[in-house]
C-alpha cells in the first residue's frame, strides 16, 4: 500500500491514527524528511512526501 503525506503530517508514524485497531502494530516513527519516501518495517506501507 502507498500513502501520500505532507509536511503537516510530520513527524510521521505508522500505524496512522485512522487505521483500525485490529490492524495495528507497535508505533514506529519513520524518517521521511531526507529522501521523501520510506516504508514501515512492520507492515510494509510505503509513504511518499508530497511537498
Amino acid at each position: 500500500m502507498q500513502v501520500e503525506v505532507s509536511r503537516a503530517d510530520l513527524p510521521l508514524s505508522c500505524p496512522q491514527p485512522n487505521q483500525k485497531l485490529w490492524n495495528a502494530h507497535p508505533r514506529v516513527y519513520l524518517p521521511i524528511e531526507e529522501s521523501g519516501e520510506c516504508s514501515c518495517p512492520y507492515c510494509g506501507t510505503h509513504y511518499v512526501l508530497t511537498d
